[in-house]
């Protein structure tokens, strides 16, 4: 099963009355039009405009693996989650199938979520280890989570006509989120490249030429925000011990203190 909007998955921001983008070219005038962050998030929620993803995440919600047999799935674009001015941004690639893609919150029931926000939790940015759920109680503090792609890709790998078309969606979220933003917290490359990219579109100052993605790397922004890179939380990089939990807590301790 698919979640369906107003269907009353917690946190669902979306009705049957928001406006759903089918194409590249509708999601541009959406994501600009948004006034707000809950208009954003709904229209994000719904959007139906790359075919290949739209395929492959509710085929996912449907064959559901199978210790979620007996769950439903969320199954669309996954919004951002945490509060609507933030002094610290998190920007990771994409939704994971069984995760975010089943529980429909970012980082959400999946091994990449129990690094991230236990990371959070130490460094007192979360109420709380763990993200099992939408409901799970769990808060953030000053901290907002959002992808560059909001769709579960297959082998978590969007493709650059995907990530192109979804960057109204976080161009938009960056414009309505930046008065408040002091630190950005990139979650691997292909999140670096994406920020950016939609950065340009939103028509903020870029570096030039962009800066290269580093684990540490810290690059200084107008007005006194600076862009954190930090290796994703992937199980690649965690199992291997590339990405430790004392290299991921350096990174958020740095970030909360740039945020004050």
């Amino acid at each position: 099963m698919v979640a369906l909007p107003g269907s009353g998955w917690p946190g669902d921001p979306a009705d049957s009355s928001t406006p759903v983008a089918r194409s590249r070219d509708e999601v541009g005038p959406l994501a600009a039009s948004a006034e707000t962050l809950s208009t954003l998030s709904a229209r994000v929620s719904v959007c139906r405009a790359c075919p290949r993803l739209v395929e492959w995440r509710e085929s996912v919600a449907t064959s559901k693996r199978r210790a979620y047999v007996d769950q439903p799935y969320w199954g669309r674009p996954v919004p951002g989650f945490g509060p609507a001015r933030p002094r610290i941004l998190i920007v990771g690639l994409a939704p994971g199938a069984h995760g975010a893609n089943r529980t429909g919150r970012n980082f959400t029931g999946d091994r990449s979520g129990l690094w991230l926000y236990a990371s959070l939790y130490r460094c007192g940015l979360a109420n709380q280890p763990t993200a099992v759920s939408a409901d799970d109680g769990l808060e953030l503090h000053r901290t907002r989570v959002i992808a560059t792609v909001r769709c579960a890709p297959p082998d978590n790998k969007p493709t650059p006509a995907e990530r192109d078309t979804c960057r109204p969606w976080l161009a938009r979220e960056l414009e309505l989120l930046w008065p408040s933003v002091r630190a950005v917290v990139v979650l691997g490359a292909f999140g670096w490249a994406g920020l950016w990219a939609a950065m340009r579109a939103a028509g903020m100052a870029v570096p030039r030429p962009v800066p290269k993605f580093a684990h540490g790397a810290e690059i200084a922004l107008p007005e006194g925000r600076v862009v954190l890179g930090c290796y994703h939380v992937s199980q690649q990089n965690t199992f291997t011990g590339k990405l430790t939990e004392a290299m991921l807590d350096a990174v958020f301790a740095r970030a909360a203190e740039l945020a004050g």
